[in-house]
């Protein structure tokens, strides 16, 4: 018997686009996969503006019954399995990734379970996706951004395309999540990829 997959860790930050963090963690829910999600205390501002809702609401609702558990930890939890590499851990995505997180991320300050839990993933080889959302970019970030694909993170920015026709922010959403789940070898269709169909 095959053992149970390790959980997807999520980080939230404060950068514009938590629509895309939510999505994937619904999707990684309905997908039957554990979540461990820790947010910035910055998403206590930008998920009210971006999405009507507190982020208390947005956990909440998340967290009803489903295929796949979500587990929130708190921004100073350093008892959390993410925290360490000596937990049966599985790989982090931080979505949307700040200018700030990336540039503290590249310099391992670790003061935060988020940023931790993202330094676990390169000291420990496990794969660590961000997902900028930023522009432009100023010659620090894009810097910041290389030394961490250096190091072995995979950087995927909230850049979706536009071949599939998308007609919704939803559609938007989606293509990048979608991007998100194949590289943690999740297996979704939320949009239409290149060269299916017409």
């Amino acid at each position: 018997m095959s053992a149970p997959q390790p959980a997807v860790g999520v980080g939230w930050t404060g950068a514009s686009g938590i629509a895309y963090g939510v999505r994937l963690v619904e999707v990684l829910l309905a997908a039957g996969r554990d979540v461990h999600l820790v947010a910035s205390a910055a998403v206590a501002q930008t998920a009210p503006v971006e999405l009507g809702e507190t982020l208390e609401a947005v956990q909440a609702r998340l967290a009803e019954p489903g295929p796949g558990r979500l587990r929130v930890f708190g921004r100073s939890e350093f008892t959390s399995p993410l925290a360490s590499g000596s937990a049966r851990g599985g790989p982090f995505v931080v979505i949307p990734c700040s200018m700030g997180t990336v540039g503290r991320l590249a310099a391992g300050t670790s003061e935060t379970l988020l940023l931790r839990a993202a330094d676990v993933c390169l000291k420990e080889r496990r794969p660590l996706i961000l997902v900028p959302r930023e522009t432009p970019m100023a010659t620090h970030h894009l810097e910041n951004l290389a030394r961490l694909s250096a190091l072995g993170a995979l950087v995927l920015p909230a850049a979706p395309g536009f071949y599939h026709r998308p007609r919704t922010v939803e559609d938007l959403v989606d293509f990048v999540v979608q991007r998100v789940c194949d590289h943690l070898g999740v297996a979704v269709d939320l949009a239409p990829r290149w060269g299916d169909g017409a």
